[in-house]
C-alpha cells in the first residue's frame, strides 16, 4: 500500500508542476466532506441517493423545521408570541427526541433560544 501512496503523491506532484490542476473547480476552498456515520450502513446508498434527488431524509427534514421555527422566534416581538412560538419548539423537540435514538442537536440555536426565552415574561390577564 505504501508504494501506491508513494506513485500517487509523485503523480500529483508532477501535475501540479506541469500546472494541469491551476483552473481545477474548487481550488482554494475546503473540501466538504459528507459525514454519513449516523447513517445505518445498508440505508447510505438510498439516502444518497435521495440527497441527490433534492430529498432529504425525515430526521433532517424535523430539525430544518425547528430551526426554521427558532427562526421565526428571533422575529417576533409580542411577548405572548414568543411563548407560544416558544412552547411550539419545545413541542416539536420533545416529539422529535421521543422518535429518535439521537437527540436533536440544535447548539447554535439553543444559545439564542435560550436568551429569547430568558427575556421573555408572560403577564397574567
Amino acid at each position: 500500500m505504501f508504494n501506491f501512496q508513494r506513485i500517487a503523491e509523485n503523480r500529483i506532484k508532477e501535475a501540479i508542476e506541469r500546472g494541469d490542476l491551476d483552473d481545477i473547480e474548487g481550488k482554494g476552498k475546503p473540501l466538504v466532506f459528507e459525514d454519513d456515520s449516523l447513517i445505518p450502513p445498508d440505508l447510505r446508498m438510498a439516502y444518497k441517493i435521495l440527497r441527490n434527488a433534492g430529498f432529504i431524509p425525515p430526521e433532517l427534514q424535523n430539525e430544518k423545521e425547528i430551526k426554521t421555527a427558532i427562526d421565526l422566534l428571533e422575529s417576533l416581538e409580542d411577548e405572548q408570541e414568543r411563548y407560544r412560538q416558544a412552547q411550539k419548539v419545545n413541542l416539536m423537540v420533545t416529539k422529535i427526541n421521543m422518535s429518535r435514538k439521537r437527540p436533536v442537536n440544535l447548539e447554535k440555536d439553543q444559545i439564542y433560544y435560550r436568551k429569547v426565552v430568558e427575556r421573555t415574561t408572560v403577564r397574567k390577564k
